[in-house]
């Protein structure tokens, strides 16, 4: 006998799967490693648990959104699609920062704190997109 479930659960089901499957392809060290890359390693005590966060949402967003790369659309045209989502992740991620990281209120710094933020976040979605997309070519999706 099959259990019965309604479409949402059953989509939810299927998302949870996908993303089990597709983070497997990340490993701590590599979100550590691309950490230090953008940050200090004043930050790290204090806000690497939200670093890892952003990493793994902007991972999942790439690896989403790769379907649209894989059945004809540019990288670009991608990155234009989910605009808004991948914005509201960098925004999230400066604010953490820069709450949890004692930041002063200089201009410059949070000007560049943000820029490094925003290059974090699309570093992660990238690399998120290109694993999706391969994903999708040897048919693993």
């Amino acid at each position: 006998m099959n259990v019965i479930m309604d479409l949402q659960e059953w989509q939810r089901e299927k998302q949870i799967k996908y993303e089990r499957r597709i983070l497997r392809e990340l490993s701590l060290e590599q979100v550590k490693a691309r950490f230090l890359q953008y940050f200090d390693k004043g930050y790290i005590d204090v806000v690497e648990e939200g670093c890892l966060d952003i990493a793994i949402e902007a991972f999942l967003l790439g690896a989403h959104y790769s379907k649209f790369g894989y059945y004809g659309e540019s990288e670009e045209e991608v990155r234009a699609r989910c605009f808004q989502e991948r914005k509201y992740l960098v925004d999230t991620l400066f604010h953490f920062i820069r709450y949890w990281g004692k930041i002063g209120s200089n201009e410059n710094v949070e000007e560049g704190l943000y820029y490094r933020c925003e290059g974090y976040v699309e570093a992660w979605w990238k690399d998120g997109f290109k694993t999706g997309e391969k994903r999708h070519k040897m048919k693993l999706h």
